[in-house]
């Protein structure tokens, strides 16, 4: 009786054990594929799921987004500067039966095949691209990798350019262009406001032109601006065509008009001397 009991609760225990054994949770964000003696059985999961001991293999698949990070990569670009460029690759598993049975580790040979394309792809621009246009580039280095990541059973939903860096003589050679790109800018801004200055003050003299007493007004403005600052001496210009008729009352030429009396005085300052040369050949005739 003894040994029955015995040999009862060991067949429970095996039982127990071998049904243990048998059942294994699965979470929902996973997939198992199982292969009974060697051959699929297809992927299995989420919850509980039976196998045979001894007779079945599970292997696991995870179904979330994994990120890869693509460590940095020499690059020599088109216009032959040399960078060290790296990268985040984005991926999830679809296919739980391909991602096992086409390739051996998927992670590793996304991570691999994101490595030359990223070579690859980076080669074929120019710094400037790189720099400026990287947008442009994250999506071919996407497509080129996700269209390759298909037979897997692997998904590329983002790849992006983590840091670009060059040579510190590149960096300074780009900011001695972006100083003197500033520098032209500055320039041609200065220019077109010369400009456009002039052609204001040529519409206000020809304004002014056509309404003499506005010329005084602006003359009269000028003098109240002065006069409102604390300034000892105030020069204040008059044109000619009003004091000419001012000094003409008074008897007085203006200065464009004594301009003759001075040469007048000059050709008489000649005859003079001409004749004072003529004086002393009589006396040497003499």
């Amino acid at each position: 009786m003894d040994d029955t009991l015995l040999i009862a609760i060991m067949l429970t225990a095996v039982v127990v054990v071998l049904a243990f054994l048998s059942l294994r949770m699965v979470r929902e964000y996973e997939r198992v594929v199982a292969f009974r003696l060697g051959r699929l059985r297809g992927a299995l999961g989420p919850g509980i799921v039976v196998r045979l001991p001894l007779l079945d293999t599970l292997v696991p698949v995870d179904l979330r987004v994994v990120t890869l990070t693509i460590p940095p990569q020499e690059v020599i670009t088109r216009d032959n500067v040399t960078a060290r460029v790296n990268a985040v690759v984005m991926f999830r598993v679809v296919d739980p039966v391909k991602s096992v049975m086409t390739v051996e580790n998927h992670a590793v040979a996304t991570s691999q095949f994101a490595q030359t394309t990223l070579r690859s792809v980076v080669g074929r621009a120019d710094l400037d691209t790189l720099l400026a246009h990287r947008a442009d580039l994250n999506d071919d280095l996407q497509q080129s990798i996700a269209r390759q990541a298909v037979p897997w059973g692997v998904e590329v939903s983002v790849v992006e350019i983590k840091d670009v860096e060059i040579p510190e003589m590149m960096q300074r050679a780009m900011a001695r262009q972006a100083e003197a790109e500033r520098e032209r800018r500055a320039k041609v801004i200065s220019a077109h406001g010369e400009l456009e200055a002039s052609q204001e003050l040529r519409d206000a003299a020809l304004t002014l032109s056509e309404a003499p007493a506005s010329l005084q007004l602006r003359y009269l403005q000028t003098l109240l601006e002065l006069g409102a600052d604390q300034n000892s001496t105030v020069v204040f210009p008059l044109p000619m065509d009003i004091i000419g008729p001012l000094m003409n009352a008074f008897g007085q030429s203006p200065p464009a008009a004594r301009a003759p009396t001075a040469g007048s005085r000059d050709e008489r300052s000649e005859t003079r001397g001409l004749s004072v040369v003529d004086d002393h050949a009589e006396g040497e005739s003499r």
